[in-house]
């Protein structure tokens, strides 16, 4: 099967919401590394060398590559992403292989058939 990982980088008030909508897409888990920082074009601001910059999230979804791009999508809407700038951004990339999915593969196989 091939597998695509699924990459949402999110303010973490938003992170509940993404996981939510990549699940309804067919995602059966993620990871979540907590106190994620980037920039985007415009640098944020700082007070007092204080960053104002909000908490992110980087949420990870091993994801059969057939449901990626829908995940991918719902991801995008659930989080905001093409609305403001600085909402976050998502992406995909695919694997050539994993090992440790013996417990989700079965029901994996069992949702992608009943799709087609």
């Amino acid at each position: 099967m091939k597998m695509a990982l699924v990459v949402a980088l999110v303010s973490d008030d938003k992170t509940t919401d993404v996981i939510d909508a990549a699940r309804e897409g067919g995602a059966t888990g993620d990871t979540i590394i907590s106190g994620v920082r980037g920039e985007g074009l415009r640098p944020e601001k700082t007070f007092l060398g204080l960053d104002l910059t909000s908490r992110r999230d980087m949420v990870l979804f091993l994801v059969a590559e057939q449901r990626a791009r829908d995940i991918l999508e719902r991801i995008a809407e659930a989080g905001g992403m093409d609305r403001e700038h600085g909402d976050g951004v998502a992406f995909q990339i695919t694997i050539e292989d994993a090992v440790g999915l013996s417990t989700q593969l079965p029901r994996l196989m069992e949702e992608l058939e009943e799709a087609q």
